[in-house]
């Protein structure tokens, strides 16, 4: 044995033992007086002892019913039943050949009122007591910020140039014929679905906002799993795409800065705030994203992994750009998109912040927001067979004006009608960006509950359609023969 171990164990000996004496005296030093007699403290010892000994597995119960009320305990179980749900119910979704993000929208609707709810009442009540949701609000809006950052880092305008006129042309004629018959179902529906309170200007424009949505993202998934990514209909489709998730972000961003001045009755409110977003819009990207590649250094951007002041660079700048949205008064997450917008394209940078950041939202943070959104989804409030009518009939205008909307102006510009339906179908996905429209709608109190609830079924069908319908479509129809 070396001098160094015999120096250690004389130490551990010497201390063990210093210990032992100590707590051998100190048990025979008198204990400090009590304010109660001996014999109430006697008699309150033995009940105890008694209650204990009788009802061990009852206070343990109680013991883990109190920590478990506790806010952090409670978050954790949230997390950790949400997280499980989504994985389990989107791998099996795989299964089926469906994007994995459509078993996590179905997953949040199951942990809400809809299933959890009405099977296990007071467990549901338990696990998502009302006073605990905020936390998860809060952690829900992270999460789809964070979605939105990465949402405008993979879109490149620089790769729209050689799809132009195609782009637009479909785009817009994909967002203004379901968005007027979005509006023009709002003559029908306001007085027997909107929100107590709610102009019809504002549940108008929000039900057409509800049809005109494309999920870019679920898009691009659905083109990759097929091995259409880089097909013609996959570049058309991604270009289409692009131009009209840019341009109905913005138009919802309009649509909520006029909502919430309607709702105050100051139409002036909304012209100085649009003026705000303008400028806004303006000095993020004709300010801030020539510059930011400057102020990074090129050498930051050409590392294969940012370092952590680029990190922090990066994060102050979604922050800063969230919050001047939210300040301005339409939403933290226009700042979010605009933020991925303007993030520099150089040496992989994008791509090596888009993993980093969908790697976490998309593990943690979305779940989330699926399940705060099946929450506020009580499929049990469509009791009538009228309402399920109407459920239909939302259904049936969506996909009408955004499949054919699509297909037809497809066709008008020179795409054969079979690649023209699968760019309709394509274009028809709605996925988590519908989500986040009908969520701004429902916090604006603009969208009642049962409308909110028909149109998250909407969004649920019409991308779960998306992939029967291309493989509908890209059969190839039969020449009879003369």
């Amino acid at each position: 044995m070396n001098r160094n171990a015999r120096l250690y164990l004389l130490t551990v000996s010497v201390v063990g033992l210093g210990i032992f004496f100590i707590l051998h005296f100190g048990d025979r030093l008198p204990a400090p007086p009590s304010p109660f007699s001996t014999e109430s403290v006697a008699r309150s010892s033995l009940n105890v002892t008694a209650v204990g000994d009788s009802s061990f597995f009852a206070s343990l119960e109680s013991s883990l019913r109190q920590n478990g009320a506790n806010p952090l305990s409670r978050l954790f179980l949230q997390l950790l039943i949400i997280v499980s749900a989504s994985c389990a119910v989107g791998w099996t979704f795989t299964r089926f050949g469906q994007p994995a993000v459509v078993g996590e929208m179905i997953a949040g609707i199951l942990l809400g009122p809809s299933l959890f709810g009405l099977l296990a009442p007071n467990i549901f009540q338990f696990v998502f007591a009302a006073s605990s949701l905020d936390a998860l609000r809060l952690f829900s809006q992270i999460g789809v910020c964070l979605f939105m950052f990465a949402v405008g880092m993979e879109l490149d305008v620089s790769q729209l140039r050689h799809k132009a006129q195609t782009a637009i042309v479909v785009s817009h004629s994909s967002i203004v014929i379901p968005y007027f018959l979005g509006v023009a179902l709002a003559l029908f529906l306001y007085s027997y679905l909107a929100q107590p309170g709610a102009t019809f200007s504002a549940f108008a424009l929000f039900m057409g906002i509800s049809m005109n949505m494309t999920a870019f993202p679920v898009l691009v998934r659905i083109l990759r799993d097929r091995g259409l990514f880089k097909s013609p209909l996959g570049s058309t489709a991604t270009a289409c795409a692009a131009v009209d998730d840019v341009t109905a972000w913005s138009i919802l961003a309009f649509v909520v800065a006029i909502a919430r001045a309607t709702s105050a009755t100051s139409m002036g409110g909304a012209t100085f705030r649009l003026g705000l977003v303008l400028l806004f819009v303006a000095l993020m990207l004709f300010v801030l994203k020539p510059n930011l590649p400057r102020w990074l250094g090129k050498s930051a951007l050409d590392r294969p992994e940012p370092d952590k002041i680029v990190l922090a660079v990066v994060v102050g700048v979604v922050l800063l750009s969230a919050l001047c949205t939210e300040l301005i008064g339409i939403h933290a997450l226009f700042g979010a998109f605009l933020a991925g917008i303007i993030m520099p394209n150089i040496g992989g940078f994008r791509d090596n912040l888009v993993v980093r950041v969908e790697n976490l939202s998309s593990v943690l943070l979305l779940p989330v927001f699926f399940a705060f959104t099946g929450l506020r989804t009580q499929i049990g409030l469509l009791n009538q067979a009228q309402d399920w009518a109407i459920c239909l009939v939302i259904i049936g205008v969506a996909t009408l004006g955004k499949l054919e909307g699509s297909a037809l102006a497809g066709r008008l510009t020179g795409t054969k009608w079979r690649e023209s339906l699968q760019l309709g179908a394509l274009m028809n996905t709605r996925g988590l960006m519908e989500l986040i429209a009908l969520n701004i709608g429902y916090d604006l109190a603009i969208l009642s509950q049962r409308i909110f609830t028909m149109l998250v079924l909407m969004a649920l069908f019409t991308t779960v359609m998306t992939g029967p319908l291309l493989t509908l479509f890209e059969k190839r129809p039969r020449v009879a023969r003369v």
